[in-house]
């Protein structure tokens, strides 16, 4: 069943790297994130994508909550998470390369375990990519969906930062 506004956002153990190594320039060994105790008494924009570096992800869909980001907190948003199926370690490169540590946090499910309770997983076998998380975007308030924005294949029309704030209005 896929999550919608009004669920309870499931449980999962994701993973993050935000430190880097000052001489070989590598992410650091990542800490478990456990969703249910992230969530606790905030409001979190959460966006997932299909993976890191990809056209769409790196072009787009990061920027659109780069650009926006101030107007979201501003709008009560504690934080912004951008999850994919990578390893920890890829997605604290890409978010370093897209200048978003710090600002956005960059969770891997690198399993896809939490994708899978949410409904959100995308089987990309055919095209050499394995299973990967559906590109969505959702409002949680304190562990509860308030909003569930979620993308027909191979689209980018209702995930993005510009239309989470107008939500928010």
């Amino acid at each position: 069943m896929t999550i919608k506004a009004g669920d309870q956002l499931p449980e999962g153990k994701l993973m993050e790297s935000v430190e880097f190594d000052t001489t070989t320039q590598c992410a650091m060994a990542p800490k478990e994130v456990a969703v249910s105790e992230a969530v606790k008494g905030k409001k979190i924009a959460i966006f997932g994508l299909p993976g890191a570096y990809t056209p769409t992800c790196s072009a787009k869909h990061v920027p659109s909550y780069l650009s926006n980001l101030e107007q979201l907190k501003a709008k009560g948003v504690n934080e912004v998470w951008c999850v994919a199926v990578n390893d920890a370690f890829v997605m604290a490169h890409w978010g370093r390369d897209q200048k978003a540590i710090g600002k956005i946090r960059f969770l891997a499910d690198g399993s896809a375990l939490w994708a899978k309770a949410m409904g959100l997983e995308l089987d990309l076998n055919a095209r050499g990519m394995g299973m990967r998380m559906n590109r969505f975007s959702l409002l949680v308030d304190n562990g509860v969906v308030q909003q569930a924005n979620l993308e027909g294949p191979g689209k980018f029309e209702v995930s993005d930062g510009t239309t989470m704030l107008k939500q928010l209005s």
